[in-house]
């Protein structure tokens, strides 16, 4: 497994029936916002999603235990939103999708991100975010992120069209995504973007 997979780590395959809702259990998914939620952590976030590799679509969801049952909240990009609720795990919940086409083919990512993105960032805060995602990554260390034990190599900065990074004064035009390394990071004044970059993640490498 190589570190980079620690971007978007599926976390739960799923091999259930096609056409049938996919069904998991809540506390593996309470187990990880504990971490999150133990390190108090400003920035940076842990973000679920339904894979949309091998054409997965989510059509809807819900949050069931014996007794209740909850709408699941997701976005365009499939992110699913979960709330950090000890009675739910208590109560044995259940996260339902229903998805379209073969379930056996859909998979629960999960990324660490940045909660927010701006348009522009001083060195501080992004050192901010670098430490914070190198504590988080840390902290969740052991199967199945075993290997990512070294801190990360830099940012990811994921831009949704193309734009401008103005990096020092100097403009650099980007598509898709652009890598900020430490070292960058530790000797920039200032950044600024065109446009908010969508997604702040970790950049892992060998």
């Amino acid at each position: 497994m190589k570190k980079s997979l620690l971007l978007s780590l599926i976390i739960f395959s799923c091999a259930t029936a096609n056409a049938e809702p996919i069904s998991l259990e809540y506390a593996g998914f309470y187990q990880r916002l504990k971490q999150v939620n133990k390190g108090n952590y400003q920035l940076v976030e842990v973000a679920f999603s339904v894979s949309k590799a091998n054409g997965c679509k989510l059509k809807d969801g819900t949050i069931t235990t014996e007794k209740e049952s909850y709408p699941l909240t997701f976005t365009a990009d499939q992110r699913i939103f979960l709330p950090y609720d000890a009675q739910l795990k208590s109560d044995r919940a259940l996260i339902n999708l229903n998805v379209e086409g073969d379930a056996k083919s859909c998979a629960i990512a999960m990324q660490v991100r940045s909660k927010n993105t701006k348009l522009a960032y001083k060195r501080s805060e992004l050192l901010q975010i670098e430490t914070e995602m190198d504590q988080l990554l840390s902290m969740m260390q052991g199967f199945p992120m075993r290997y990512f034990s070294s801190d990360i190599a830099g940012l990811n900065l994921e831009f949704e069209t193309e734009a401008v990074i103005t990096l020092n004064g100097k403009k650099i035009p980007v598509s898709g995504t652009y890598r900020l390394s430490r070292e960058v990071i530790r000797t920039l004044d200032s950044i600024e973007f065109s446009r908010s970059p969508k997604v702040i993640s970790p950049w892992t490498a060998k």
